[in-house]
C-alpha cells in the first residue's frame, strides 16, 4: 500500500536508479517512488528537475512547508483526470447564489455536527457541556435564516468560538487554551493546532486532486489568488474528528511537552522532535479504519475525505443531494 513520506531534516532529494533517494548528513536513504502516496518536505531541501520528473511520472504530489511548519505550496503532476462538464457545473454552483448558499450551509452544518459529536463524547464522560451544546445547536438551526455567505461564515465563527471555549474542560493543564491565535501562534496549543491544520489542508488537497474537482473553486470560503480554497471547505468538515481529536490524544497522553516546542523571534513553533511525534500519530490516524454505515464497510479516514469529494461531485452534477459526513460514536 502507498504511504506518506515526511522529510524533516535538511538535505537533498534526487533521482537515482530510477527511484528517489534522500541525501543528508546521516547518509543516503532510498525511498521507493512507486510506494509514495505524498511527499511532505519540512526541511531545507534541494531538488532538481530530474526529481520532479520522476515524481510526476508516478503521480506523486510534493507538499512544501516553511521552517516554522506553514504550508507554502504543492507540486502536482500535470497528468490528472479532468472534466470540462464538471468544471462548468462547479463554476455555476459557485456563481448561483442559492446553490452556493446550500453547499456553504451544508458544510457548516457538517462541521458543527462533528463538533457536537466531540462535545457529546466528553459530556458522556461527565464533562458539563450542556449550555455550550445548546448554543451550538441554536446557531446550526439559525443557518436556515441566513441569506448571505458572510452571515453563514459569522455563524461558523461563533460555533468555533464556543467549541474552543470548552477545550480547557478536558485538556491537560500544561496546554491551557485562552484564545485562537494564528500567524504567529502565541503558545504551544495554538502552534499544534496551526501545524496540524496546515498538514491537513495539504492532505485534503491531495484527495481533491485524485477527483475531478477544481480545488480553486469553493463555496464557503472565498476563492482567491494562489489559494486552494476548496480544501479549506472540505477540511472544515473533518477537522473536529481528525485534527482536534488527535490534538486531545497527543496532549492528554502527554506525548507532546515543552521539549517539542521552541520560540524564535517571538514565534512559537514545533521543532523536529515534536514534528516526528505528531506526524507519526497523524499518519496513523489517517490510515486507521472505522465502519462506515452508508457504505457498509470499513474505510480509512483518508478515504473518507475522498468519498466526501465524490459526494460533492454527485451534488454538483445533479445526481444526489449533498449531505456532509457526520461521525457517530
Amino acid at each position: 500500500m502507498d504511504k506518506n513520506y515526511y522529510i524533516l531534516s535538511n538535505g537533498r532529494l534526487k533521482r537515482k536508479n530510477n527511484t528517489i533517494y534522500f541525501e543528508s548528513q546521516n547518509g543516503e536513504e532510498s525511498i521507493p517512488v512507486e510506494k509514495i502516496e505524498n511527499l511532505y518536505l519540512f526541511g531545507n531541501i534541494d531538488l532538481n528537475t530530474q526529481l520532479i520528473n520522476i515524481a510526476a511520472g508516478y503521480q506523486v504530489p510534493i507538499h512544501f512547508f516553511s521552517y516554522y511548519g506553514y504550508y507554502t505550496g504543492t507540486f502536482f503532476p500535470m497528468d490528472r483526470t479532468v472534466s470540462g462538464k464538471l468544471l462548468l457545473c462547479q463554476i455555476e454552483h459557485h456563481k448561483n447564489k442559492e446553490q452556493r448558499l446550500f453547499i456553504a450551509s451544508s458544510i457548516v452544518k457538517g462541521s458543527a455536527n462533528n463538533i457536537l459529536n466531540v462535545l457529546q463524547y466528553y459530556q458522556r464522560r461527565n464533562v458539563d457541556l450542556k449550555i455550550e451544546i445548546e448554543n451550538i445547536k441554536y446557531l446550526v438551526n439559525d443557518l436556515e435564516n441566513k441569506n448571505e455567505i458572510n452571515e453563514i461564515m459569522a455563524n461558523e465563527a461563533n460555533i468555533r468560538k464556543i467549541y474552543y471555549s470548552c477545550w480547557n474542560k478536558w485538556l491537560d493543564k500544561d496546554f491551557e487554551f485562552y484564545k485562537r491565535s494564528k500567524r504567529p501562534p502565541e503558545d504551544k496549543l495554538n502552534t499544534l493546532i496551526s501545524f496540524l491544520n496546515s498538514v491537513f489542508y495539504s492532505t485534503v488537497l491531495s484527495e481533491i486532486y485524485v477527483t475531478q474537482l477544481d480545488p480553486t473553486i469553493s463555496f464557503l470560503h472565498e476563492p482567491g489568488e494562489r489559494r486552494y480554497s476548496l480544501s479549506l471547505d472540505i477540511a472544515d468538515i473533518f477537522k473536529p474528528i481528525i485534527v482536534d481529536r488527535l490534538i486531545f490524544y497527543l496532549v492528554n497522553k502527554q506525548m507532546v511537552d515543552d521539549s517539542c516546542f521552541e520560540e524564535e523571534e517571538n514565534i512559537c513553533f514545533i521543532n523536529t522532535k515534536g514534528k516526528k511525534i505528531v506526524l507519526k500519530e497523524y499518519d496513523a490516524k489517517l490510515g486507521s479504519t472505522f465502519y462506515y454505515k452508508k457504505m457498509e464497510k470499513y474505510i480509512s479516514y483518508r478515504m473518507l475525505i475522498r468519498v466526501e469529494c465524490y459526494k460533492l461531485i454527485k451534488h454538483i452534477l445533479g445526481v444526489e443531494i449533498y449531505n456532509p459526513f457526520r461521525m457517530e460514536w
